[in-house]
């Protein structure tokens, strides 16, 4: 049978038929659908007869069956009602759909039942391990993971050294060639007077630590000039870790060494695209870096013994991310009494590089919080 389409686009039909004996139903969805050139259009036309005109509607084939039943409504149809708007629509697409749009369900409906595989195999997987391993193992694999992505940011550690001295060589902070570049730099901190060092106290030009250190510079002209030099490139070193992008050249001034200057770039920022170029970014784990550097040219500065919270307020950092970062250096942290006329001398944390170095621990973060009473 063929009926005229009276609406516009393709609609889920049902249409009913009835003889002096039975029913008949059609309908254009579901398994009952006639397999028809969907490349053929079907018209009904309709003739006037007292005017002599016809009218052309479009049409389309339906395949009627008897209805073997009082329920004039099949079983399909009120599943039909039931449905969501979403699962009306993919049946739409199915029985009326453009190639692209039946491709587009087909791949959406496989993803769907993918989605749902990996989803329970993913949650099988989880159960599994932690009925191996329990939450506190779990716990303990990712504490581990927090101390080896700090580590990843450390200065080369040989632990088989039998000097504190070795475990972080001095070559491997800075070059023989880095080293000789400081000469010019450091000479005016090798030649500083009490009075300069009291002027760049007031003027803040260099950190406390730098300061405090020129207060106690050797006598011996070799050691005082290597001192000096540690210091320069220490010094140098927070003063770049408080830069954020780096937009110049020379960022640390014309006086820095040009291998310096290159040494910073290259080992202490990441790179990243913004606003169609590409920056250097002191990032979050490139200040880590930084800092793991500048306790180990503190310990080498000062027989392997450093004050952290000095280090801490030249650095603006948190009490507990640099102690995380020495203890991922293999320090013992103890408590000391500060410096004199710092921090109102506040209660200090002393880093100590010594043999046998101590197991790695989980960072502070992610220990168990106390709870509150």
């Amino acid at each position: 049978c063929c009926f005229p389409q009276p609406f516009p686009g393709s609609l889920l039909l049902s249409q009913v038929l009835e003889t002096e004996r039975l029913c008949y139903v059609g309908h254009n969805f579901g398994s009952q659908v006639m397999k028809c050139n969907s490349l053929c259009r079907y018209f009904v036309g309709v003739l006037d007869k007292s005017s002599g005109q016809m009218d052309v509607y479009n049409a389309e084939i339906f395949n009627m069956q008897p209805l073997l039943s009082d329920n004039v409504m099949p079983d399909d149809t009120k599943d039909y009602q039931t449905k969501s708007y979403r699962e009306k629509m993919d049946l739409c697409i199915e029985a009326f759909g453009t190639s692209k749009q039946k491709r587009a369900l087909s791949s959406r409906r496989m993803n769907a039942v993918g989605s749902d595989i990996v989803s329970t195999a993913v949650t099988k997987a989880a159960a599994n391990v932690i009925d191996a391993k329990g939450v506190t193992g779990l716990m303990q694999d990712v504490a581990q993971d927090d101390v080896q992505n700090i580590s990843a940011f450390l200065p080369p550690c040989h632990e088989d050294a039998e000097r504190p001295e070795h475990v972080y060589r001095f070559e491997d902070i800075l070059s023989p060639a880095e080293y000789e570049a400081l000469q010019g730099p450091a000479a005016a901190l090798a030649n500083i007077t009490t009075e300069e060092v009291a002027k760049r106290a007031e003027e803040r030009s260099l950190c406390s630590f730098v300061l405090e250190e020129l207060k106690f510079l050797p006598t011996d002209e070799k050691s005082r000039d290597h001192k000096a030099r540690c210091l320069w490139f220490l010094d140098t070193l927070i003063k770049f870790s408080q830069q954020k992008v780096i937009k110049k050249k020379h960022p640390m001034g014309p006086e820095c060494p040009h291998i310096i200057s290159k040494k910073l770039m290259k080992n202490f920022t990441s790179l990243t695209y913004n606003n169609g170029s590409i920056q250097n970014l002191i990032s979050a784990s490139m200040k880590a870096k930084i800092t793991a550097y500048v306790i180990a040219l503190a310990l080498h500065i000062n027989s392997f013994q450093t004050d952290l919270t000095v280090l801490q307020n030249d650095l603006k950092l948190s009490e507990s991310r640099i102690l995380d970062i020495a203890k991922a250096l293999r320090l013992r942290v103890s408590k000391a009494k500060g410096v004199p006329g710092l921090e109102s001398d506040q209660n200090h944390k002393l880093g100590t590089l010594s043999l046998p170095l101590p197991t790695q621990k989980a960072p502070e973060g992610q220990r168990k919080r106390k709870k509150m009473s």
